[in-house]
């Protein structure tokens, strides 16, 4: 088992910029805004779903891209991350998670061995190494305080 240490913790500070409108901020300073999605398709700001996504597919992302370009520089790289939002007994949650991996490498003896730990390195990914799909599906418990101001 492992132990907690102060190297393992992570935070970021959401803070509420308008009506609908916030903006996360990162112990190294930096941030991201997004909102609430206004139904009529004019907003562009991810919604925090979408972020879920975007960290999801980011994290499985990062660890194949490590694992393959240090062999082949790709051609092609791109994760789409899906899931249907459901309301039911359970209350709003995502159901039906994929992620697909699109990776392409050039010809050469590199790009072989690319292609070879592609497969590899998506599995370990998935089952090992990707926090946040790790966390999702382990279910690890969320606490929500509110403190005194």
């Amino acid at each position: 088992m492992s132990e907690k240490s102060e190297r393992s913790a992570r935070s970021v500070v959401v803070e509420r910029t308008s009506s609908g409108h916030f903006v996360a901020t990162n112990a190294r300073g930096g941030s991201i805004s997004f909102g609430t999605a206004s139904g009529a398709g004019e907003d562009t700001e991810f919604t925090p779903v979408e972020l879920f996504l975007a960290a999801i597919g980011g994290c499985t992302a990062v660890d194949v891209d490590v694992a393959t370009s240090r062999h082949a520089e790709p051609t092609e790289f791109s994760v789409a991350v899906t899931g249907d939002k459901i309301s039911d007994d359970l209350g709003n949650r995502m159901v039906n998670l994929a992620v697909t991996f699109t990776v392409a490498f050039p010809d050469g003896e590199g790009a072989e061995r690319a292609r070879a730990i592609l497969p590899r390195a998506v599995r370990t990914s998935h089952d090992r190494l990707c926090t946040v799909s790790r966390t999702v599906e382990t279910g690890t418990p969320v606490t929500a305080t509110i403190k005194d101001v």
